[in-house]
């Protein structure tokens, strides 16, 4: 095919006038996993799904414990033992879930920034002052360079999946892969909320002296994005006083659903459909998740990144979720971020089904 007649094809999906067509005939849903497939095992290409997951095999800021860079190579491998039958959401996957491949380049590159990342917290840890020493000067300018390219990459990827009409979902790594994206949204939406799942505020500036730390990811999108009108947290178990503060002066910008919180009003009687209502009346018509996985219950993620006792059940967070469809509004994206790999395969077992109902959240809109 000549490049002309290339780009015509191309042109021609982007705006429509092409329908793919998947040949399911030798597909069984209700059969095992073909390893060959794509994400679920299902058989979508890229240009016949209607959302493509973007992995981001990047963990370079992270401060406690490493692995979630390589946790969306270890999902794939774990989502083909993930059941294609949802209740709520049922066929909604024949309308198609691809999820690129791996980009090596990427995971070199965190490899290698990772480790001057750990000699730059070491050396920070001492007490001795970065200014006075000019090798550490240098690393940390090549760590946040590194994490600035890493979400423009990140933008450039989802952008030109949004303009060709995909829907899309984000895949970390770490929390702060999601700030390119939520760029390009905000390219194709003049406001919207963000629903944050976390243990944690991640509204920290500068973290450890990190421009594009994952405990500042929230901080930095508020102060980029003005397309954000709402930040709503749920679970937060785990954060310091200015981070308090921030919350305090936002004027509600930012609400804040502390899990100490939330456990004493069900303590008190309060049942989850009542402040299920209450989170998601104040929630704007359009909304982006932005889910990190130690939000849960530390049994069910015990190799995340920065794990917290205490945290979530995944049908408490699926409920809400559920709510938010029933109410109308509609979910632009969502990330899935801090997903640890461990040897028995449990993270990545339970990452993939949120995936796979994150998946389902947002290609069943519409039906």
């Amino acid at each position: 095919m000549s490049f002309g007649l290339f780009t015509n094809f191309a042109l021609q999906i982007k705006t429509g006038l092409i329908a793919m067509m998947v040949d399911m005939s030798n597909f069984d849903p209700n059969g095992i996993s073909v390893p060959n497939n794509n994400i679920f095992g299902l058989p979508f290409t890229l240009e016949e799904a209607e959302l493509v997951i973007v992995p981001v095999p990047w963990e370079v800021t992270v401060s406690f414990r490493s692995g979630t860079a390589r946790s969306p190579e270890n999902m794939l491998k774990a989502s083909l033992q993930v059941d294609l039958y949802d209740s709520e959401y049922k066929n909604s996957w024949k309308k198609g879930i691809h999820m690129l491949g791996i980009d090596k380049k990427l995971l070199l590159k965190n490899d290698y920034l990772r480790k001057e990342n750990e000699l730059y917290l070491n050396f920070i840890k001492t007490g001795e002052k970065v200014d006075n020493n000019k090798f550490m000067c240098k690393t940390l300018m090549d760590v946040n360079e590194g994490c600035k390219l890493m979400n423009e990459w990140v933008y450039e990827k989802t952008i030109n999946l949004l303009n060709s009409g995909k829907k899309v979902g984000l895949l970390g790594g770490d929390h702060s892969v999601s700030l390119g994206f939520l760029k390009a949204l905000a390219e194709k939406h003049d406001s919207f909320g963000i629903l944050q799942i976390d243990a944690h505020c991640d509204l920290r500036k500068s973290y450890e002296g990190l421009d594009y730390s994952h405990g500042s990811i929230m901080y930095n999108v508020l102060s980029t994005i003005p397309s954000v009108s709402k930040l709503m947290q749920l679970g937060v178990r785990d954060y310091c006083e200015s981070e308090w503060e921030y919350i305090c002066n936002s004027k509600y910008k930012i609400v804040t659903y502390f899990e100490h919180e939330l456990k004493e009003r069900l303590y008190n009687g309060q049942n989850w459909n009542q402040i299920t209502a209450e989170i998601v009346s104040q929630l704007p018509d359009k909304v982006y998740i932005s889910y990190d996985i130690d939000g849960l219950d530390a049994k069910l993620c015990p190799h995340t990144g920065t794990p917290v006792p205490g945290g979530f059940d995944m049908e408490q967070l699926n409920f809400i979720f559920k709510k938010i469809m029933e109410s109308g509004k509609t979910i632009i994206g969502f990330d899935l971020c801090e997903t640890g790999v461990s040897s028995d395969g449990w993270d990545e077992n339970v990452g993939s089904r949120i995936l796979f109902k994150l998946s389902n959240l947002m290609i069943s809109q519409g039906q």
